[in-house]
């Protein structure tokens, strides 16, 4: 791709209104994604690590399933689930709420792509830090809350924030789900990845200059992972 950009055109083909709302679009909607994950992979990890009930397996792999699915027959779930003639149309309805063909429609299809990356980052740093200092500050009169608050999550974070690095990366560069259930319409619903694969079509010098853009920011969002990555295995190393 860096051989084929028409670099003379580079910045008037990555400064179009096209290309600027859709990328200002994928950046606000996958910071909105990733919060979404954090607020319920978290839960979602420490159920998986700290307790065990029945249908735990079951929800590990409804949890991992987006890893291994199409991101298209996500889409079309999403679509039968939340759409105008979908599952929930009759009490969203009575809500006036309408999320499909919506930047809403984008923000849950990126977090249904994103969320298992920061489940499996966070499920694996909780069972490597182990009950100890926990138990050990429940005996010393902790509650439940304060225990997360003061020992948990503190010790996870640098694996929390290696896993919400990586969820927003994936929702970054979301396709099939995004068409899928919430369309392409400009400055709403058109993502980069969405934007590039019109470009494609109409101006495959556009549409390169974007795809670079786009390698550009992966390899920044993976950078930082690794790096806070690393310093989590020094950490673990000098504990």
């Amino acid at each position: 791709m860096v051989v084929r950009v028409n670099w003379g055109e580079f910045v008037p083909l990555i400064t179009s209104d096209e290309s600027v709302d859709a990328l200002l679009l994928s950046l606000r909607t996958s910071a909105a994604a990733t919060a979404l994950c954090i607020v319920f992979g978290v839960p979602l990890a420490l159920a998986l690590s700290r307790t065990s009930f029945p249908g735990q397996r079951i929800l590990r792999s409804v949890v991992l399933l987006p890893l291994v699915l199409p991101p298209v027959v996500g889409g079309i779930a999403l679509l039968y689930t939340f759409g105008r003639q979908g599952l929930l149309r009759e009490p969203m309805n009575l809500l006036g709420i309408q999320i499909a063909f919506s930047t809403t429609a984008v923000i849950l299809a990126q977090t249904f792509v994103a969320l298992p990356f920061l489940v499996l980052s966070l499920e694996g740093a909780l069972r490597t830090v182990g009950t100890r200092y926990e138990a050990v500050a429940a005996t010393l009169g902790a509650g439940p809350t304060t225990v997360l608050r003061r020992i948990t999550l503190p010790l996870v974070l640098p694996a929390l924030v290696s896993g919400a690095v990586l969820s927003f990366a994936r929702a970054l560069g979301e396709f099939g789900a995004t068409l899928t259930f919430a369309g392409s319409l400009q400055g709403v619903t058109r993502t980069l990845p969405l934007e590039i694969y019109l470009q494609r079509e109409t101006d495959p010098d556009a549409a390169v200059a974007l795809s670079l853009v786009l390698v550009a920011v992966a390899i920044l969002v993976v950078g930082l992972a690794h790096r806070v990555g690393s310093r989590n295995a020094a950490g673990g190393v000098l504990s």
